[in-house]
C-alpha cells in the first residue's frame, strides 16, 4: 500500500478543499442575506413583485450555501465500521438538495409570477430603487462567476451549482431593471411576464441540475482521461505487458478507489510480483491519487513456442469479428487441453451476446480438442 508520506499528502490536500468550500460558502451566505435585506425593502417600498420574489431567491441562495457548508463537513468524516469508504457522497446529496431548492424558487416564481399577470398591480420605482437593484445585479455576477469557478477548481458540485444560480439570479435582477425602465419610459408594465420567463429558465436549470447529480449518485462510467493516464502509468514498468479491467469507484469528489489486472511474464516468482504491485500502488497513488485496493494478475507464457503460436491464432481468430476491442488474459495449458482469455466486445453491438457466441464457435472449430473458459468482459471507460 502507499506510504504515510503520500497518505498525508492527500490528506491535507483534502483538509485544504474542504477549507476552501467552507469559505467560499461563507463569502455566500453573506452577500445573499445583505442583497436579500435590501431587495426586501425595496421591493416593499415599490411594490414590486420581481423585486420581493428575488430578495426571497436570495435567502435560498444562502440556505443552499448553508447546505453546502453542512455537507461538506460531514463528507469530510473519517470512515467508521458503517461506512468504511467514508462520506464523501454526502456532497452529491447536498447538490441535489440545492438543485432541488432551485426548481422550487423556479416554480415559485412563476406561480406568482402568473398571478401577477392575472391581477396585476401598478408599480412606484424611484431612481434609488433603481440604482441598488443594479448594484445588486453586478454584486450577483461576480458572486456566480466566483462561486463556480472555485466549484470547478476544487470539483465541488454544490458550488458550481450554486455558482450557476447566482448567475441565474443576475439575470433575474436585470430583468426587474429593465421592466423598471420601460414601465418608467413608457408606463407599460412587463414585470409579470418577464418573471414569467425567467422563472422557466430556471426550471429547466433546476432539472438539469438534479438530473446531472442524480446520474453521479447512481454512478457514471469511469472518467476516461483518469483510466487513460493510470493505463499509462501501470504500463510504464519494463515487465508489465498489458493493463486491463480497470474498475474505478467513486466515493465522492477526488475520492477514487480501484482495480485492475495486469499481464506479467510466467516466470515472475512470488516476492518479485509481491515487489511490483506494492510499486504500482505506491506510483498510482502519488501520480493519481487513486488507491488500487487489488491488482489481479494475468501470467503470459513465454517459454513454449506452440503455446505462443496458438496465442496468436486465437488473436488473429476474435479479431476478425467486429466490436471487438480487447483480447487478454490468455493462459493455455497443454495437458489438460485447457485454454482462458476474456475479451472486450463493445457497447456498439447491436447483439453483444451474439458476437461472444461466434467468437467461441470459431475458436473451438480452430481448436476442438481445447476445453474453453472464455469471458466477456466490459471495457468501463469505453467511449
Amino acid at each position: 500500500m502507499a506510504n504515510l508520506s503520500e497518505m498525508r499528502t492527500i490528506g491535507e490536500s483534502e483538509s485544504s478543499r474542504e477549507k476552501t468550500i467552507i469559505k467560499t460558502s461563507i463569502i455566500g451566505i453573506i452577500a445573499n442575506v445583505f442583497l436579500a435585506a435590501f431587495k426586501a425593502v425595496i421591493g416593499m417600498m415599490t411594490n414590486s413583485i420581481a423585486i420581493v420574489l428575488d430578495a426571497v431567491n436570495n435567502i435560498s441562495d444562502a440556505g443552499s450555501s448553508l447546505i453546502t457548508i453542512v455537507g461538506t463537513k460531514l463528507a469530510g468524516k473519517e470512515p467508521d465500521k458503517k461506512h468504511p469508504f467514508g462520506y464523501g457522497r454526502i456532497e452529491y446529496l447536498s447538490a441535489m438538495i440545492i438543485s432541488v431548492i432551485v426548481l422550487y424558487a423556479g416554480i415559485t416564481s412563476f406561480v406568482e409570477s402568473a398571478k401577477q399577470i392575472i391581477h396585476p398591480e401598478t408599480p412606484d420605482y424611484n431612481a434609488i430603487s433603481l440604482v441598488i437593484v443594479a448594484v445588486a445585479v453586478v454584486v450577483k455576477i461576480l458572486l456566480g462567476r466566483y462561486v463556480k469557478s472555485v466549484g470547478i477548481k476544487v470539483n465541488s458540485d454544490s458550488l458550481v451549482n450554486s455558482g450557476e444560480d447566482a448567475r441565474l439570479d443576475s439575470v433575474i435582477s436585470a430583468s426587474t431593471l429593465v421592466a423598471a425602465v420601460i414601465f418608467l419610459l413608457f408606463h407599460i408594465s412587463l414585470e409579470a411576464w418577464l418573471g414569467a420567463v425567467i422563472s422557466v429558465v430556471i426550471i429547466k436549470s433546476g432539472i438539469e441540475m438534479l438530473r446531472g447529480t442524480i446520474s453521479q449518485i447512481l454512478g457514471e462510467r469511469n472518467d476516461t482521461e483518469l483510466v487513460r493516464e493510470i493505463h499509462r502509468t501501470v504500463t510504464s514498468f519494463p515487465d508489465v505487458r498489458g493493463a486491463y479491467d480497470l474498475v474505478l469507484n467513486n466515493y465522492g469528489p477526488d475520492t477514487w478507489n480501484g482495480s485492475i489486472h495486469i499481464e506479467v511474464p510466467d516466470t515472475y516468482s512470488a516476492d518479485r510480483l509481491d515487489q511490483l504491485i506494492r510499486e504500482i500502488t505506491m506510483k498510482v497513488i502519488k501520480e493519481h491519487k487513486v488507491i488500487l485496493t487489488a491488482i489481479g494478475i494475468y501470467s503470459i507464457n513465454t517459454k513454449d513456442e506452440e503455446v505462443i503460436a496458438a496465442q496468436n491464432k486465437v488473436r488473429e481468430i476474435v479479431f476478425s469479428h467486429e466490436h471487438v476491442k480487447q483480447i487478454h488474459g490468455f493462459y493455455l495449458l497443454k495437458d489438460q487441453k485447457a485454454m482462458r482469455f476474456d475479451v472486450v466486445i463493445s457497447f456498439d453491438a447491436a447483439d453483444r451476446r451474439a458476437v461472444y457466441n461466434e467468437i467461441i464457435a470459431d475458436v473451438q472449430k480452430a481448436f476442438p480438442d481445447y476445453e474453453l473458459q472464455i469471458a466477456m468482459d466490459t471495457d468501463f471507460a469505453e467511449e
